[in-house]
């Protein structure tokens, strides 16, 4: 799948291969919290604990060549699976065996918490993202299987180009579905799209998300003076895909994106709070749940995630693996929410700004 040249150079921003399709790498996140200096909006939002996240991907190609993503022009992209296909357990073990490995300098290491780090050995989450479109791989059913029995978390996310797949796909802890331009001539500009039908395919993806029963959330990365001007016509495409949350979060300047961006479409946390509200204007059955600063992003959650006047974003693990194991319907499986609300804080306020998160 990998050119020596594509190879070479993810290898050298700290991707680890796996075999013939998949990657591995470590979210900054994940190395902040064994440092004791924070975790990622993911904790914050639903309750993964950043040094137990498992950051890969089942497919290095992909669809789209997006103008904000951190992949060079070198990274594969197909319409189609047309390479030979890894098994779903050695992927897993060999993605674990790579993690460990890229995170075993923490185990001398004096800025470490000894504890968290030894926690960090006893993968609880998969975020299926990191770069590629994870859903093609031809097994992602069996795999998603298969990291379930281990009691490993699934987030997954797609970019909405392969109905088909998201129609087949099994049920995932919370599934992921990017939108990142609200209208068929923004999105070709935005997302640079190979398939033709793109538009119709992002639609009806929209639509097979609004009948899913486990958790979903529409992703939409803000570029500013591109997309983040569109509130109204993005609360259109939310209400065909009818999530169970929005995420609304800041573009970064970072990666093989400067060549095609400036730092300017960066935008400000504060500017991510005011296109939320303004989305929120048009979306009266979600309300602002939370914000997470140094990743420049803001949840809105549907009402119903709301009883007695608490929110419960965050998921109850136990809960869906029973679901899972017991063959039940997977829904339901949440729980409450620790810290809610939005501070009022700017970005510029901050001192230290944490600018790649791969998902």
């Amino acid at each position: 799948m990998l050119s020596k040249a594509a190879k070479k150079e993810l290898e050298k921003q700290q991707y680890r291969i796996v075999g013939s399709h998949s990657a591995v790498k470590i979210c900054g996140w994940t190395k902040n919290m064994i440092r004791d200096e924070g975790s990622c909006y993911k904790h914050k939002f639903y309750g993964i604990r950043s040094n137990q996240c498992l950051q890969m991907s089942t497919s290095l190609s992909c669809a789209n060549r997006c103008i904000f993503c951190w992949r060079g022009y070198k990274a594969p992209v197909s319409k189609e699976w047309k390479w030979t296909i890894d098994k779903p357990e050695e992927i897993i073990k060999k993605s674990k065996e790579e993690h460990h490995k890229l995170l075993v300098g923490f185990k001398g290491n004096k800025e470490a918490n000894k504890k968290l780090y030894e926690e960090s050995n006893n993968i609880k989450h998969v975020a299926l993202s990191l770069t590629g479109e994870p859903i093609i791989y031809p097994k992602i059913n069996e795999i998603i299987s298969k990291f379930h029995k281990q009691e490993i978390s699934t987030f997954l996310v797609t970019n909405g180009q392969y109905p088909e797949q998201i129609e087949k796909l099994e049920p995932v802890t919370q599934l992921y579905l990017s939108v990142d331009a609200p209208n068929k001539e923004s999105l070709k500009e935005i997302d640079k799209p190979i398939f033709s039908d793109y538009w119709e395919r992002l639609n009806q993806s929209l639509e097979i998300l609004s009948r899913k029963k486990h958790r979903t959330c529409i992703r939409i990365t803000l570029i500013k003076g591109l997309n983040d001007n569109k509130p109204k016509e993005f609360a259109k495409a939310i209400k065909k895909g009818n999530p169970d949350f929005i995420e609304a979060k800041a573009y970064m300047f970072v990666g093989a994106s400067r060549e095609r961006l400036k730092k300017e479409n960066m935008p400000l946390h504060e500017e991510v709070v005011e296109f939320s509200k303004e989305l929120n204007k048009e979306l009266p059955e979600y309300d602002i749940v939370s914000e997470h600063i140094p990743s420049r992003v803001v949840l809105l959650a549907k009402k119903n995630f709301k009883k007695q006047g608490k929110w419960n974003t965050w998921i109850d693990f136990n809960k869906f693996f029973k679901q899972i194991k017991e063959d039940k319907e997977v829904k339901g499986y949440n729980k409450e929410t620790p810290e809610t609300g939005i501070s009022g804080k700017r970005t510029k306020d901050l001192t230290k700004i944490t600018e790649i998160e791969n998902f």
